[in-house]
């Protein structure tokens, strides 16, 4: 049985995980492990103490940014209607999707880490969002027959960049496909 962190190694944990987030997303997957280290104010060995491979912190990272898209589902069902409870969730999920663009193809991957990934991902998205898809048919607010799947695979496939097109083009398709699950 380990022991729990102490309170320097989990903050320096968190202060991590925000500054990977930050960096992967604007330099990528393959970004510099200093770039991530200095934003984080901590030092590379704390980086490797706690991530021995690249792929477990961008899975960290990719984990943490899942939990908290996933935890908005309860909120937002609890202060919105159901078809704008999904829509808002949805649209997070968008710009999860948008700004991790390694994630479509880390879920893709064959290797054994990333398979762990992508088994998470369906984990802890279907049921969430299965949950915003049935109170919103319930209320007639979407049409039937909408599937958890069906959202996720077609977010991830509209968010992939369009040559000639803006950076956010994809956030436009995803607006043209919730329009589309309305009765």
């Amino acid at each position: 049985m380990s022991s729990p962190r102490r309170a320097d190694a989990q903050r320096n944990l968190g202060a991590l995980l925000e500054a990977a987030k930050i960096v992967l997303a604007e330099s990528g997957v393959d970004a510099p492990a200093k770039e991530i280290t200095d934003r984080a104010g901590v030092g590379v060995g704390t980086l490797y103490r706690h991530f021995p491979q690249r792929s477990d912190l961008v899975i960290a990272v990719l984990e943490h940014e899942i939990d908290a898209c996933a935890a908005a589902g309860a909120q937002l069902s609890a202060a919105q209607p159901p078809a704008a409870a999904l829509a808002m969730w949805v649209r997070r999920y968008t710009e999860l999707v948008a700004t991790k663009a390694g994630l479509a193809s880390a879920l893709q991957a064959g290797d054994a880490a990333h398979q762990r990934l992508r088994v998470y991902f369906y984990e802890r998205m279907s049921p969430v969002l299965d949950a915003l898809i049935e109170a919103a048919a319930r209320a007639g607010e979407i049409r039937p027959g909408v599937r958890a799947v069906d959202i996720l695979h077609a977010v991830a496939l509209l968010c992939q960049p369009v040559p000639g097109e803006e950076p956010g083009y994809g956030r436009r398709l995803v607006d043209v496909f919730l329009a589309g699950l309305r009765p």
